[in-house]
């Protein structure tokens, strides 16, 4: 089992490093000839020097004197081939170096893409500590070979030139040289498979590592209000040791055969040097070629070892690799289509949902996916606001993702102005339809930037005029740099409600003909949450950015009283609809909905005299309560 196991690492190593000489070769072909070219110097080197002690070195010693033009001549040629070593180490060592940070980069960005390209079932699947380790050590630990491959490459060359070598200076000597080379290649091998099990469990263990550690970071609010500050660190303790020992058992490892390594070259030249003296007083070698020989196995010793660089690291270059190959080959992909709509400016979209349902994948492949929503169908005409009201898990926030085609159906048609989203463009859907979660997101960047977002056309004017209608200008000129402020990492120096409106005003900056909003100003004051979609829905908003259409998932009474229509779901199914009198006159599951929902804001409003822009803790964390 351990020999297939070692057979089957040893391939799909191999594997490894075809596809990257595929995808390199000039830069591969360059640094094999920069090795190959150092390996030869070594060869004609062995030679010169054993030439230099018996022709010229000992006939002087004999003689008792130095020929001067024979040792100058001797000196330029060491010289000669010593400056053709240094340049074939030059061109070995920026060739290896070249083509394995370019195939990082390369995979880097494919990952990255990849990322971008699978639907959001695939990422809820996935934690981001694994996809950070994917996209980061996983990429290095399948590349990492690369940089002593073409030294190993050079080598082979070189052994092989050193046996016809051996074999045209004396049988005897090449038999040694037979003997000692195949051990060099077992040994590696032998090194190969037992280091195999380990890099991959070390590998993995990095992965592990990075998500904990990514983990407790971000849920740091969590962590501190609970007072889990010790358990979580006891985990990450526990996983970081595993690790520890895991690389300790690697590095164990090479500490037993890196000396054996080392030893089986020296024992080979001692070997011949045994050989060589008893073929010398047979008269069967000179001088010459017994120092030859003997200098020949001295310098090889460390070119070898490359091959066992390149042998050690297979197993961790499969074990990244097998981790990034299952990004890049992960299906459910979500193709765009060529159709275009009207640009931004058009006026508002019309959204429809025709009888769809749908279902989020199974965490195991043999499980079956539940069901979310089914027999779905609403539309919201051009320029009107439709508020979705719902208990928690009704799929309200599916909705909103499917209509702004975050996921797919799986049956059933969304449609904008009549054309299905797969239809569309990227282009162009992200042109029509904008998304504010509930939960904002902010780069750590300025306000400017967050707004903005390097989209063309998107000047300081439109930026204002977007925080105007998100009811943020206010507090963004209050800000010691205003739209220069930097807002911090996820946005931590300002408030919730300050975070939503950012957010509203980046998704309106784009001019969107459709805006969906998921419950994107919980957090924000109900006076302003109110001023908001009233501005929203005005025939006079903000000049310059147009009136969109709306489908806003709500809870207040407030802003569900402001909607043209409401659609009223419960497990995953449209149970009524209408305006907001109608349906509180007609369906009790909702009157008893919106009247709990009253309840509790009325109660919070009690309990807490503070607004929602509160400035955050000295530690970064902050309370975030409504008026």
């Amino acid at each position: 089992m351990a020999s297939r196991t070692s057979r089957d690492v040893l391939s799909r190593g191999l594997g490894v490093l075809r596809q990257a000489i595929r995808e390199q070769p000039r830069i591969f072909t360059v640094a094999v000839v920069g090795s190959v070219l150092f390996g030869g110097m070594i060869i004609i080197s062995a030679r010169v020097v054993g030439t230099v002690i018996g022709e010229v070195a000992l006939p002087a010693i004999e003689r008792g004197e130095v020929g001067t033009g024979t040792l100058a001549l001797a000196a330029t040629a060491l010289f000669g081939i010593s400056v053709l070593r240094v340049a074939g180490i030059i061109g070995r060592r920026l060739g290896a170096g070249y083509m394995q940070y370019r195939l990082q980069a390369s995979y880097r960005r494919r990952v990255t893409r990849r990322y971008l390209e699978l639907p959001l079932s695939w990422h809820h699947r996935n934690s981001t500590g694994t996809l950070l380790s994917n996209a980061n050590s996983d990429v290095e630990a399948a590349w990492y070979p690369i940089a002593p491959l073409p030294f190993a490459v050079g080598t082979l060359v070189m052994l092989v030139g050193a046996i016809v070598s051996l074999f045209a200076t004396d049988w005897a000597l090449a038999l040694v040289g037979l003997a000692v080379f195949p051990a060099l290649f077992a040994l590696n091998v032998v090194y190969s498979r037992r280091m195999a099990p380990r890099q991959a469990r070390a590998q993995r263990l990095r992965a592990e590592v990075s998500g904990i550690a990514h983990e407790s970071f971000d849920g740091a609010l969590v962590v501190k209000t609970m007072g889990r500050e010790a358990q979580e660190t006891a985990r990450f303790a526990g996983r970081a040791g595993e690790l520890r020992d895991s690389l300790i058992a690697v590095g164990r490892l090479r500490g037993i055969f890196d000396p054996l390594l080392e030893t089986l070259p020296s024992l080979g030249t001692l070997a011949v040097l045994v050989v060589g003296a008893f073929r010398l007083r047979q008269g069967a070698i000179s001088v010459t070629e017994l120092v030859s020989v003997a200098f020949l196995f001295t310098v090889l010793a460390f070119p070898v070892r490359a091959i066992g660089w390149v042998l050690a690291e297979l197993p961790r270059s499969v074990a990244g690799w097998d981790r990034v190959r299952r990004v890049l080959d992960a299906t459910g992909e979500m193709p765009y289509g060529q159709r275009v709509l009207d640009p931004a400016g058009s006026g508002p979209a019309t959204l429809t949902f025709s009888d769809v349902h749908f279902s989020y994948p199974p965490a195991e492949a043999h499980q079956p996916g539940a069901q979310v929503l089914g027999e779905v169908g609403f539309t919201v005409p051009a320029g009107r606001t439709v508020a979705l009201v719902g208990p928690t898990g009704a799929g309200k926030s599916t909705i909103a993702s499917l209509a702004v085609r975050l996921v797919d159906p799986d049956t059933g048609v969304v449609t904008l102005d009549g054309v299905d989203v797969r239809e569309l463009t990227a282009a162009s859907l992200a042109g029509t339809v904008a998304l504010v979660a509930q939960v904002p997101f902010v780069f750590d960047d300025t306000v400017r930037a967050n707004i903005a977002l390097d989209r063309p056309g998107i000047d300081d004017e439109a930026v204002w005029a977007a925080l105007r209608l998100a009811e943020a200008d206010g507090f963004v000129a209050a800000l010691p740099d205003g739209l220069g402020t930097m807002v911090g990492e996820r946005g931590t120096s300002l408030s919730g409600g300050q975070r939503q409106r950012l957010t509203l005003a980046r998704a309106l900056a784009g001019r969107p003909r459709l805006l969906v909003l998921d419950d994107a100003t919980s957090a924000v004051d109900p006076r302003v949450e109110a001023a908001i979609l009233a501005g929203l829905r005005s025939s006079t908003a903000e000049p310059g950015v147009p009136v969109a259409s709306i489908l806003v998932v709500a809870y207040r009474r407030a802003t569900i009283a402001l909607a043209d229509e409401v659609i009223y779901v419960e497990q995953g199914r449209v149970i009524a609809r209408g305006t907001h009198n109608e349906l509180l006159a007609t369906v009790p599951g909702y009157v008893d909905l919106v009247t709990a929902y009253e309840q509790a804001e009325v109660e919070r409003a009690q309990e807490s005299p503070y607004g929602d822009d509160v400035a955050p803790l000295p530690s970064g964390l902050e309370i975030e309560v409504d008026r």
